[in-house]
């Protein structure tokens, strides 16, 4: 049985783009709490789904995720959704209506487009768990609008008994004057130290997005990725001399890598700071070591390398709690 589906409705939990090779990708979108006014209905956060054919390049992660589920290598997981995928073209071909559990359903249209309609029963967004649609029933508020009744009083009265003003001539107060200076004093020091103010704003805001920037150069260059095609074990053979000495030339063989299970602490674009990575590790007791650049060109870090797959998962727990919860393990040769 091909559970392809379910793993891709498991990961759309996590993921905004879940890709099926050689077929296309499931997308995520946000759309926060709305309400139907027509219906009064109430409808919680969630994500939702859309389809794009035209991405359609495995990027490994559903691949990793069905070699870990199913406990086997990456290339049968590859082959397994290649078949998965053959299959689909084949029904789609004959003109049938797929439907993938909890995801959606795809089909062919008049115009021989690929179409796909999403499923309403399941909420991907993991912040919205236990929320559900509900109908309010319409409320009626009666609000007596007292004004006009007032306002027919008072014209009333005023037909009957006329309302006459005497003009009162108004003593002079000089205070007035020292009031109104004394506003437009106060005035302009506010202003003065409204600018001040935004002065300090302005010079704060640039601070914190010099801030923000260095945070993210950080990040870029201690990226970790996932390597579909890793690097081999190489073995070299160095030959040291002496200088100024023609006689004596010694050997040494390097082995490289030793163990095929390798825990990864992250990629580096620079090699001075992949290098600064591998002292930091070493400082907290760690057998780090550089394993070679991969196919993105990045420097790749690793914390141990193990020969035993059940030393390598165990200690891949622990660096996961203790360290750093973006650490993964890579297997070499699969």
């Amino acid at each position: 049985m091909n559970n392809t589906a379910k793993y891709i409705s498991e990961l759309l939990y996590r993921y905004e783009c879940v890709i099926m090779p050689g077929f296309g990708a499931f997308l995520t979108r946000r759309q926060p709490a709305t309400i139907h006014e027509s219906t009064n209905a109430f409808y919680p956060p969630q994500k939702l789904i859309s389809f794009n054919s035209q991405l359609q390049n495995n990027d490994g992660l559903l691949a990793n995720y069905i070699a870990s589920a199913e406990n086997i290598s990456y290339t049968d997981a590859v082959a397994k959704i290649q078949r998965y995928v053959l299959s689909l073209k084949e029904k789609m071909a004959q003109g049938q209506r797929i439907e993938l559990d909890k995801i959606g359903s795809l089909f062919t249209s008049v115009e021989n487009t690929l179409q796909f309609e999403p499923s309403q029963e399941v909420n991907y967004l993991s912040e919205a768990f236990g929320l559900y649609s509900f109908a309010s029933p319409e409320i009626n508020r009666e609000v007596e609008i007292a004004r006009e009744v007032y306002k027919k009083e008072v014209e009333a009265i005023e037909e009957v008994t006329p309302l006459t003003f005497t003009p009162e001539k108004r003593r002079e107060r000089p205070y007035l004057q020292y009031a109104a200076v004394a506003a437009i004093v106060l005035g302009i020091g506010g202003f003065f130290g409204l600018k001040q103010i935004s002065d300090n704003t302005v010079s704060y805001n640039n601070q914190e997005w010099q801030k923000a920037n260095q945070e993210i150069e950080n990040r870029i260059q201690e990226a970790t990725f996932e390597i579909s095609n890793p690097l081999p074990t190489i073995s070299l053979n160095i030959v040291k001399e002496e200088q100024n000495t023609t006689t004596a030339s010694t050997y040494e063989s390097i082995e490289v890598l030793s163990g095929k299970y390798h825990i990864v602490a992250g990629a580096f674009r620079i090699e001075s700071n992949a290098n600064k990575k591998v002292e930091s590790l070493k400082a907290q007791g760690f057998n780090a070591r550089l394993i070679g650049v991969n196919k993105y060109g990045l420097h790749q870090v690793v914390y141990e390398t193990y020969e035993n797959r059940s030393e390598a998962l165990q200690a891949l727990r622990k660096i996961k709690n203790q360290e750093s919860p973006k650490a993964w393990l890579f297997i070499q040769g699969n």
